[in-house]
């Protein structure tokens, strides 16, 4: 997705924004750290139990490549990292709509949003869209303050998935290291914080 000249982040990345709304709830009423845990327990287990591909348990196959292709056009391989589908992120949405059944109608009905909206301008579904036609059609939608009215079915439900995929991602192996997060560590003998951190935050203990 390209983004408009006048909103494009300068220092602050779309990583980085999209980090941040991983915080948000992944669901009203549920912890998110503790459901982003649970997701990825089962998902471990599954791939222990089975040692084959994973094998969607909500998703049907057409459906299945639509929530790949659309991880990774929200979060693509980078410099840093690889892309949301090969940090395991489409499993992770594929156990959130099982353990969060209310939200299984509005993900089927978004997804089917989006390919008929590929299918009526390019005839074919986003997943066999090309990468131009992927954007022009994700680009009417990843701006709500832009977007038109006839719109708004697909605006909230991408920025749903949107949130869901961010969460996907900064709650997996590849994602923490993406953040260089060093917490679950164990430190077996404790030297102080380390000189260049020191330094940097210009304080001396």
């Amino acid at each position: 997705m390209s983004e408009p000249a006048d909103t494009a982040p300068t220092d602050f990345t779309r990583r980085e924004a999209l980090a941040l709304l991983a915080a948000l709830p992944l669901a009203a009423a549920v912890d998110p750290s503790a459901l982003a845990a649970r997701a990825w327990r089962h998902i471990a287990a599954a791939a222990s139990a089975h040692g084959a591909p994973y094998t969607p348990q909500f998703f049907s196959a057409a459906e299945w490549r639509t929530v790949r292709c659309l991880t990774d056009e929200i979060l693509p391989r980078d410099e840093r990292s690889g892309s949301a589908s090969e940090a395991g992120v489409p499993e992770f949405v594929d156990f959130i709509m099982v353990d969060q059944p209310r939200t299984q109608h509005a993900m089927r009905e978004g997804l089917r949003w989006i390919d008929a909206q590929c299918a009526a301008r390019f005839a074919v579904p986003l997943a066999d869209c090309t990468v131009p036609q992927r954007a022009s059609v994700l680009d009417d939608i990843a701006w709500p303050a832009r977007a038109r009215p006839e719109m708004a079915q697909g605006v909230a439900f991408f920025t749903v998935f949107r949130n869901l995929t961010a969460a996907g991602f900064w709650t997996s192996q590849m994602g923490m290291a993406d953040l260089r997060y060093m917490g679950n560590t164990v430190v077996p003998e404790w030297r102080g914080c380390p000189p260049e951190a020191l330094a940097k935050l210009g304080v001396t203990y």
